[in-house]
């Protein structure tokens, strides 16, 4: 029981911290886009106090998750289970909340804003959802799970490599802009141009790889020996 109440509980936090974090978007977009709130690039930039202010937001909103991961659950894998399951969560209801407020996303490879650190990161909306389900789907089942779950040296290398190049496919749109020549000026204005799929796709097989094996190892593991049940 204690398991299904942490999940209850988990998933409650991760759908209401979500509401905040799009009602915060929504006030930022009708400051810096109030012609057209649902349109943001070309980019605008946000005045360096705002900017500090949203670097601060982005890492406390990743210390608030961790926190209560903390706090729901022992050992590392279930930790990091209740982790990516919040993570997950909140950023999928993020932008339901966006589309039941403002409408937004208007079509499905629309681009987005994801995060600020180390520097702008860029891609479809549909891209970072479609990861974070995975991390639902695969977090749920690990906390639903009365016994241990753990990872093997290979899906733990598998699973770093795949998030290592998801990463990149995030971060590299804004590789082209001449960060350490112009600086903020660089950004001003900045419409992204092509999104690397290819290089996406392939991290995201990679972390659905491994914690597939994961879940496949664990079942395997707790698979009494059928030569055994007949002795």
């Amino acid at each position: 029981m204690i398991f299904s109440r942490n999940i209850i509980w988990l998933t409650l936090f991760a759908i209401a911290m979500a509401h905040v974090e799009a009602a915060l978007v929504v006030h930022l977009r009708t400051i810096y886009y109030p012609d057209n709130p649902l349109n943001i690039f070309p980019l605008e930039l946000m005045s360096h106090r705002d900017l500090g202010i949203e670097l601060v937001r982005e890492l406390a909103t990743v210390v608030m998750i961790l926190t209560v991961a903390l706090l729901a659950e022992k050992g590392f894998t279930r930790i990091f289970a209740a982790f990516v399951f919040v993570f997950g969560l909140w950023d999928i209801f993020y932008y339901f909340w966006l589309k039941i407020m403002i409408g937004w996303p208007v079509s499905w490879l629309e681009w987005d804003i994801l995060f600020l650190i180390p520097w702008p990161w860029f891609g479809p909306w549909i891209a970072p959802v479609f990861i974070s389900l995975l991390f639902v789907l695969w977090g749920g089942w690990v906390l639903l799970m009365e016994k241990d779950v753990r990872f093997t040296r290979g899906t733990t290398l598998l699973f770093i490599l795949g998030v290592l190049l998801a990463l990149v496919a995030f971060l590299l749109p804004a590789v082209p802009v001449p960060l350490l020549v112009e600086g903020e000026e660089a950004f001003r204005h900045f419409q992204p141009d092509e999104f690397l799929w290819r290089l996406y796709i392939i991290g995201y097989l990679l972390m659905m790889y491994s914690l597939s094996r994961v879940v496949r190892h664990n079942l395997n593991r707790q698979t009494p020996d059928q030569s055994k049940l007949y002795s």
